[in-house]
């Protein structure tokens, strides 16, 4: 008797708590009763439809700290619904009503299997003071549904929003785009705002860094309703299917007063190589000599002189890059006379660069200094005058050693006055080399320089470059010439 009797007692627990959890499983043989229905995951992100938990109790408050849509379910637990049923609701604030808009007004509507409708949170502007928002949950069309759930402790009829501090961040959902190289061909790409964004922030906010190795426009899709992501379109502007050269632009998101970058930051934009590259073909070697220190490079670019376009010189220390055995361009330079390999130096058979020979100064790496006045020549407030990785050779058909394809390698170089006054400059070009006459190389290109600060943009001129002392003159352009400019 008595164990019959503990049994008892413990199935009428048992199902007391069920009962009090009926209404999270939404279950169906309780009586008719409507809730906010508002969860969130273990990192505090409201979970929404059509992912389903089914281990998550809905709370009643919660703090907001994005400036996206909030969605905010209410549920309806019934057995069945013979016609519509209307649910109607208030909302009301501690701070400014005009940071905020509510859809719909006030009421909810459920028909049919549709057991759930949503109040839609939109932000237009953003809130400066914390604040509250709250809706209530206020009677429904059917005088037999109860508002809120069937206990005491968790009604839910009420919910909460909280404005916080707002963190409004943005990132690329990936980090490189192949493109065919063919003028007017179009590609998409995303910039996500995991916590939304608010347009007039965006259209004249300067969200992009830019490296362009090549031309192109870039417009975007109307901002709509949907703030979670902007979709982006690149067009390009010139033809860049040459199949012996690497085509590359390269896009970057910058920290704004109210958006931070983060999570994938850069979006390279490519034209591959088509034809592999030999690297026996080695044309940096035309151009540097790892024996002597002091080998220079020498070069002229089309330059204002008061007030004349001409040909100017410069020169600069010249150098192979040096990289491990495992780069997909590395070649042999030397085994230092020894059987291990540990010690083997390997140098890029694409790519040179300009640097001192050694000490805290720079060289004139692509004639730079000329475009500056008042430049401070020390590398630790204009490193940018130390190209280490500047140019890469694309030999004609991947083997030819004697002409092909140069590109001037896209990057930010800082060039300064003092250490308080720095300039971020981004660099890129492209051209052609070829051997002009027994062992001596010209390369030929246009050198492009961005800062709009020191630019207005983009500015761009002509460079001859050459691997021995004595070149032919080259022949007087009818294009304009970039000026000197103060920094």
């Amino acid at each position: 008797m008595n164990r019959i009797k503990f049994i008892s007692i413990v199935s009428i627990v048992l199902a007391l708590f069920s009962c009090s959890k009926d209404d999270y499983r939404l279950d169906t043989t309780v009586d008719p009763f409507v809730r906010f229905n508002f969860m969130v995951n273990s990192n505090n992100i409201p979970i929404e439809y059509p992912v389903v938990n089914t281990t998550t109790i809905p709370i009643e408050t919660y703090e907001n700290q994005s400036v996206r849509v909030l969605k905010i379910p209410v549920s309806l637990t019934s057995k069945n619904l013979k016609e519509a049923v209307t649910v109607n609701f208030s909302s009301s604030t501690s701070g400014d009503s005009n940071s905020f808009s509510v859809e719909p007004k006030n009421t909810l509507r459920f028909e049919g299997t549709k057991l759930t409708d949503t109040i839609y949170l939109s932000f237009e502007k953003r809130w400066t003071d914390k604040q509250s928002i709250t809706l209530q949950l206020e009677n429904a069309s059917d005088p037999e549904i109860h508002i809120g759930n069937l206990n005491s402790y968790a009604p839910n009829k009420t919910f909460t929003v909280n404005l916080g501090s707002i963190n409004t961040v943005y990132t690329f959902p990936v980090s490189q785009l192949i493109v065919k190289g063919e003028v007017g061909e179009t590609i998409d790409f995303k910039v996500n705002f995991p916590n939304g964004f608010i347009p007039s922030e965006i259209e004249n906010a300067n969200i992009f860094k830019f490296q362009n190795g090549f031309e192109y426009s870039l417009t975007h899709d109307d901002y709509g309703t949907n703030r979670s992501s902007i979709t982006y379109h690149l067009t390009l502007l010139e033809d860049i299917q040459n199949d012996d050269a690497r085509y590359e632009s390269k896009i970057t998101l910058v920290n704004t007063p109210n958006y931070i970058a983060t999570g994938s930051t850069g979006l390279t934009i490519v034209k591959p190589i088509k034809s592999p590259r030999d690297i026996q073909a080695n044309p940096a070697s035309k151009f540097t000599d790892p024996t002597n220190a002091f080998y220079l490079t020498y070069g002229e670019h089309w330059f204002n002189n008061n007030g004349n376009c001409t040909w100017q010189t410069f020169n600069a220390l010249t150098f192979p890059v040096v990289v491990t055995k495992d780069n997909e361009n590395a070649i042999l330079y030397s085994d230092k006379g020894t059987a291990n390999p540990n010690d083997d130096v390997y140098h890029d058979a694409f790519k040179i660069g300009f640097n001192v020979a050694s000490g805290t100064n720079t060289v004139n790496s692509f004639g730079l200094k000329r475009w500056f006045s008042n430049e401070s020549n020390s590398a630790a407030i204009s490193p940018g005058f130390n190209i280490t990785s500047a140019l890469e050779f694309f030999p004609a058909n991947g083997t030819s050693k004697t002409e092909g394809t140069v590109l001037v390698i896209p990057q930010d170089i800082t060039i300064g006055s003092s250490a308080t006054n720095t300039h971020v400059i981004a660099i890129s070009g492209e051209g052609t080399y070829k051997e002009i006459s027994a062992g001596l190389y010209e390369i030929s290109f246009e050198l492009k320089l961005t800062n709009d600060k020191l630019f207005g943009g983009t500015v761009s001129t002509q460079y001859r470059m050459y691997n021995n002392r004595t070149y032919p003159k080259p022949a007087a352009l009818s294009i304009s010439c970039p000026k000197e400019v103060t920094l």
